[in-house]
Parts: structure tokens; C-alpha cells; sequence
């Protein structure tokens, strides 16, 4: 029987094979390809020997059942790391002979394409995350500069049609003193200070449905009525602003720099549209911005100014006082109004 099997081991070319005797696990036989593997081996040797990891326990017991035994070693072969898959095989008992088959594969190429292949799978895995996570920073980023609607529409189509949103209430505010403050302190505080409060200033708006839509140094800007129209714009508007002065009023008390700022709010029209081609940004513009922007003038430090329309839509929650008049628009003068913060304070606390 052995001399039969030693034919078929020397035509195995390129498959190592040898034969095992079943009870001491000793080698009988082996082709060429084997010994080019592994080296002289001499007959008799233990396979203990030759692969010192191998479980010869759980080998025994998978050879008497299920007849067959499965697994990989890896060695070094003229410098190089070869890895063969071993597959064992109970031979049938001829002669009172118990034989095992051992055949060796060289899956040292296949090993080196998986190696790659996982390779390029993290690979992918992490510039998908990377791609993902700059996505995610992208998207962060425009919906800081637009509403959420726009990003949807800029996102899907790649334009923004300018849309007119009327009517609504435009809050324009200023710091005083702002340019004495930016030279008397170091910038990284005074840019850690405008964070703070311009990130306080939109959870404000955001409570009362004010969109912001520019801060830029001092000059903070806000909607309230855009991109959803909404009934009370003027209210929301008068109501984001006073709390806007009682947040810096609050902060004041506690922190050594002491900021100050000055309030307009008008009600109109204004347009919205990403305005550019390369550094392109998300603008409104219109009557209400710029009548709100004139009116911050008319305020004090911490005093709200409004036009007409806001004064005449806002609920007597607010207290008003003329201020004087001013050509809002050009030819027409129009009485303008500054909104007496204490009646406001004193109802909500009783």
C-alpha cells in the first residue's frame, strides 16, 4: 500500500505530501516538494518536530473521527515568511498499516492577497470615515451660514433661487466701543469673548424663531419670519433682542470685560440668495436690513430702537418711546421708537 501512495507522491508536483504513521504520528514517506519546504527530513522524523505548534492531541482525535483534520503554519523559507495550508487525511487500513495522508498547499500568494485586500478595506473604512466626518464638518459649516431649507435646496440642486421674504423683522446689533476694546485687549480673547455671546445670542434667537444670517466683528444681524413666514416676526424680533441686552447685562456682572451693544429692528422685505461663485455666501438683504441698521444708530448702549411697524405689532408687553423721526425712507419721515426694557423685566418677574 505505501509503495502505491509513494507513486502518486512523486507526481504531486508542487504539493508538498507525506505519509504519517496514524499512532506515532511519525513520518514514512515524502515527495520532493516536501522536502524542498521543509528540508532533509529524515524517515521517522516526529511531525511534532517539524511543526511545533501543531495540537497532535486534537489531530489524533479528528484522524479516528470525523478521518480528516484541517490547518495552516506558517515558516520561514530563504528569507521569506511561506504559509502552507495542511490538510490531513486517514488513509484505509490495508495490511494492519494505519496511515495518514499530509498534504500541503502553498497558499503563501493567497495569504499576501488577503493581507492586501484588508489592507484596502481599512483603508477605504478610514477615508470613508474621513470623507463622512468632513462631510458632516461641510454641513455644519453651511447650515452656520444658511438656514436649513437653503442647504436642502443648494444641496440637491446646486443653486439657490432668490427668494423675497415679506414681511418680516430684521434685528441689527453693534458692540460699543468695539474698536478701543479689540486693540485694548489680546485678539484670542476678544474673538474667545464674540464667540461666547454670538453662540448665546443664536440659542436665543432660535427660541424665538430668529434665523442668523450674519456676524461679522461686531455686527450681529438676524430674521425672524424666514424661511417660514410667521405672524408675530415683530414680537419674536423685540422679544430676541431684549434678551439679547439682559444676557450681556447678566454676563457683565461677572466677567472683566464689559460689553455694550446697540439694537434696530425694522419690519419690511428683504431678498435671500447665496450671493458669489467660488467664496460664496448665503446674504439677505433689503429695506428691513437696511432700516435696521440705520436705526442701531438711533440707540444708546444697551437700548433697543425700532420703526413704526414694529412699534405698532409688538403687544403691550413693551413699552415704547419716541426717539424722534428720520427718513427711513428717502422723503418720508417716520417716527421711530426705543423700547423701555424695565416694563418688560418687571411683567415677566411678577
Amino acid at each position: 500500500m505505501i509503495e502505491a501512495i509513494n507513486e502518486q507522491l512523486l507526481r504531486a508536483i508542487g504539493v508538498g505530501v507525506a505519509l504519517l504513521d496514524l499512532d506515532t504520528l511519525r513520518v514514512r514517506f515524502h515527495n520532493d516538494t516536501f522536502k524542498e519546504w521543509f528540508g532533509e527530513i529524515e524517515i521517522g522524523l516526529p511531525l511534532q518536530d517539524l511543526f511545533a505548534d501543531l495540537d497532535n492531541v486534537a489531530l489524533k482525535e479528528a484522524l479516528e473521527n470525523p478521518g480528516r483534520y484541517t490547518t495552516e503554519t506558517s515558516f520561514r523559507v530563504r528569507r521569506r515568511t511561506m504559509t502552507v495550508a495542511m490538510n490531513f487525511n486517514r488513509a484505509l487500513d490495508r495490511g494492519g498499516e494505519s496511515i495518514a495522508v499530509l498534504v500541503c498547499q502553498n497558499i503563501s500568494r493567497i495569504k499576501e492577497l488577503e493581507s492586501m485586500i484588508d489592507s484596502y478595506s481599512m483603508m477605504v473604512e478610514r477615508n470613508t470615515r474621513e470623507i463622512k466626518r468632513e462631510k458632516e464638518q461641510v454641513e455644519k459649516l453651511l447650515l452656520n451660514m444658511m438656514p436649513r431649507s437653503v442647504y436642502e435646496e443648494y444641496k440637491t440642486f446646486g443653486i439657490v433661487t432668490p427668494r423675497l421674504y415679506d414681511p418680516v423683522s430684521a434685528i441689527c446689533l453693534d458692540f460699543s466701543r468695539f474698536a478701543e476694546m479689540a486693540g485694548e485687549h489680546d485678539p484670542g480673547v476678544i474673538v474667545s469673548e464674540l464667540n461666547d455671546i454670538y453662540t448665546a445670542f443664536d440659542r436665543i434667537g432660535e427660541q424665538f424663531g430668529c434665523v442668523r444670517i450674519r456676524a461679522v466683528g461686531d455686527l450681529y444681524i438676524a430674521i425672524a419670519g424666514m424661511p417660514d413666514p410667521a405672524e408675530d416676526h415683530a414680537q419674536a424680533a423685540a422679544s430676541a433682542a431684549v434678551r439679547f441686552l439682559r444676557y450681556l447685562d447678566q454676563r457683565n456682572q461677572s466677567h472683566p470685560i464689559k460689553w455694550a451693544c446697540r439694537v434696530g429692528i425694522s419690519s419690511g422685505s428683504v431678498i435671500g440668495s447665496v450671493v458669489g461663485v467660488q467664496k460664496y455666501i448665503y446674504d439677505v438683504f433689503g429695506p428691513a436690513v437696511i432700516h435696521a441698521s440705520t436705526l442701531r444708530y438711533w440707540a444708546k448702549p444697551m437700548k433697543i430702537v425700532v420703526d413704526q411697524r414694529v412699534a405698532a405689532q409688538i403687544d403691550s408687553g413693551f413699552e415704547t418711546t419716541s426717539v424722534g423721526e428720520t427718513e427711513l425712507n428717502p422723503g418720508t419721515p417716520e417716527e421711530v421708537f426705543a423700547i423701555e426694557l424695565a416694563t418688560l423685566q418687571d411683567r415677566e418677574q411678577r
